[in-house]
């Protein structure tokens, strides 16, 4: 048998991988999963409710089919499932075709609560795994905090504003939004997208090519290409951005060019209409206004030029550290990530390290419309090459 902390080290893709193999059974992944969610989950309050009896039989079902040489890419990863999806969701059921196993459904906000972007459920806010006094980010704020508790490895989100990569980037995980209309949009005016919280991108890879049936990380040639060129912008030319967010963000940019990862691509200042009327139009429904609609096609025009001299955009995740549960006051946390739902392009967070007073800091990777496989073949080598500099201590590393 799995213990339950050999199991919370474990990737997705390592699971899958196992399972497979025959080297676990995912029975035995899915009852040690059920039980580091009892050992853990009263601490963090990311699960609503708990499908130990579906799970179980699910795992019982997939061993069967894997003895009879099913070939599943995703065979018996236990995930979570974010409250108001629901496990019939198309994401959800093509991870489950996938080989995955619902274990649960994840906390969102309480309803009618705009300013609220911590996960309710009746046992209490749900609790950032990094330090219980900070919100874990929303609406996938459950999904997020599964994943950061090692109680699942992959959990679902949605995105229609910054739900998937807010909460990575407050619980030092990754959250992956596809380019908008990839998979089925979740609402009518097109802004929220099906995502995922993951350890790792290359988790985020194996989520993609589940549900939308395309690959997304290719395997890298002999002799390396020149690495992408990245633009960076620490406000988008409208955030209220901390200077301290920015600075680790900017760091965090540094050690992945001193690394070969990308190279920064010339200074060509990047200024946004800030997408706050457009977005709120556009979720309202109904034509926009003359002046948003100029606005909207600004910023497309301007993100199109962006996108002409570089390969990725590199911003903060967000404007400002994690909050605490009474809210985020007047800031907006979305600032730095809505923009990306109303132009539909892919992006994605990955922890960029802590501030001087310990506050997580997400670095935000934004790529052209379709570029997803690009986007997560750069961000598996980012994650890596932070991760190392991380274990370093900035030995060799940019500081």
């Amino acid at each position: 048998m799995i213990s339950t902390a050999e199991y919370a080290a474990l990737s997705a893709s390592d699971i899958a991988r196992h399972v497979s193999r025959g080297e676990l059974s995912a029975r035995e992944v899915v009852t040690a999963a059920l039980a580091r969610i009892m050992e853990r989950d009263d601490a963090v309050r990311a699960f609503t409710d708990v499908w130990e009896e579906q799970a179980l039989a699910r795992a019982a079902e997939l061993d069967a089919r894997l003895a009879r040489g099913a070939v599943l890419p995703l065979a018996g990863v236990p995930i979570g499932v974010k409250a108001g999806e629901g496990a019939d969701s198309f994401q959800n059921r093509r991870l489950a075709e996938a080989g995955c196993v619902p274990v649960g459904a994840t906390s969102v906000p309480r309803t009618r609560q705009g300013w609220q972007t911590y996960g309710h459920t009746d046992r209490g806010p749900t609790l950032n795994p990094l330090d219980p006094a900070w919100s874990p980010g929303g609406s996938s704020a459950g999904s997020a905090a599964a994943v950061a508790a090692g109680l699942v490895p992959m959990a679902s989100g949605s995105d229609g504003a910054g739900s998937v990569r807010i909460p990575a980037a407050w619980c030092g995980v990754t959250g992956f939004k596809p380019t908008n209309g990839l998979l089925p949009s979740r609402d009518r005016a097109g802004l929220n997208s099906p995502g995922v919280l993951v350890r790792s991108p290359l988790d985020a890879a194996a989520y993609l090519d589940a549900v939308a049936s395309v690959r997304t990380v290719r395997t890298p040639s002999a002799e390396q290409a020149a690495p992408p060129t990245a633009a960076w912008s620490a406000t988008l030319g409208y955030a209220d951005t901390d200077p301290a967010v920015a600075a680790v963000a900017r760091r965090a940019v540094r050690i992945l060019a001193d690394q070969g990862v990308l190279a920064v691509s010339a200074d060509r200042p990047l200024t946004l209409d800030d997408p706050a009327p457009a977005w709120r139009a556009l979720r309202a429904g109904g034509r926009l206004p003359a002046d948003v609609a100029r606005a909207v096609a600004g910023n497309t025009a301007r993100l199109r030029d962006c996108f002409a001299h570089a390969d990725l955009l590199l911003t903060p995740t967000t404007p400002h550290p994690p909050h605490g549960h009474d809210g985020p006051g007047a800031r907006m946390s979305v600032a730095l990530t809505w923009a990306f739902n109303i132009t539909g392009h892919p992006a994605l967070s990955l922890p960029a390290g802590r501030t001087a007073r310990g506050e997580p800091v997400g670095l935000q990777l934004v790529a052209p419309h379709g570029a997803d496989a690009r986007l997560l073949d750069v961000a598996a080598r980012a994650a890596r090459a932070l991760s190392v500099c991380a274990a370093a201590r900035g030995g060799g590393c940019a500081t």
